[in-house]
C-alpha cells in the first residue's frame, strides 16, 4: 500500500509532466497557430478568429459583451477588432433596440472566410488525431473543454474588483 509520501510524490511527478505537456502544447499551438491547411494555413490570427468565431455563434453584440464573453478587456477587443472591420469581415451597425449603440456583426465576407479558416483547421484536426479512435477524440475535446472553462473560471475569480459606486439612498 502506497504511503502518503508516496501518493503525494506521484501525483507532483504527474502534475509536473502535465504543466511540461502544456507548455509544450503552447508552444506547438503558436509554431503553427493550429492554422489549417493549404492556402489558409497560417492566414487568421488566434485573436480574429475567436472574435469572428464568437460573433458567429452569439450573434451581433456590442463591445463590452463581446469582451465580456471572452474574458478579456473591452479596449483590447477595439483594437482587434479595427483590423476586421477595415478589411470587411466585421462590420459596425446600429443596436436594433438603441440606435445610438453600436453592435458588431459578422459580414457575409466574414462567416465565408471564417467557414474556409475551420475547414482548413477541422482537416488538420482530423490529421493529428488520425490514429486516434472517436472515443479519444471526445475524451480529449471533452477533457481539453474542461480545462479551458476551470482556467476561465479561475482566471475571472481573481479579476479584480470593480470598484463600487456609493449610491444615495
Amino acid at each position: 500500500m502506497p504511503s502518503p509520501t508516496d501518493t503525494t510524490s506521484d501525483e507532483s511527478t504527474l502534475l509536473d509532466a502535465l504543466q511540461h505537456q502544456v507548455a509544450i502544447f503552447a508552444r506547438r499551438a503558436e509554431q503553427t497557430r493550429l492554422g489549417g491547411l493549404g492556402q489558409v494555413r497560417n492566414s487568421m490570427d488566434r485573436a480574429a478568429y475567436l472574435l469572428l468565431n464568437r460573433l458567429d455563434q452569439e450573434g451581433p453584440m456590442g463591445v463590452k459583451a463581446l469582451a465580456a464573453g471572452m474574458g478579456i478587456d473591452s479596449s483590447t477587443v477595439t483594437r482587434q477588432v479595427a483590423p476586421l472591420v477595415d478589411t470587411g469581415l466585421v462590420k459596425r451597425t446600429s443596436h436594433p433596440e438603441d440606435g445610438r449603440a453600436v453592435v458588431l456583426q459578422l459580414s457575409p465576407r466574414g462567416l465565408a472566410r471564417l467557414r474556409e479558416v475551420r475547414e482548413s483547421r477541422r482537416e488538420l484536426m482530423a490529421q493529428i488525431t488520425d490514429d486516434w479512435s472517436a472515443e479519444e477524440r471526445e475524451m480529449f475535446t471533452a477533457l481539453l473543454t474542461r480545462f479551458n472553462a476551470t482556467i476561465t473560471t479561475r482566471t475571472s475569480d481573481r479579476a479584480p474588483a470593480a470598484p463600487q459606486v456609493p449610491t444615495e439612498s
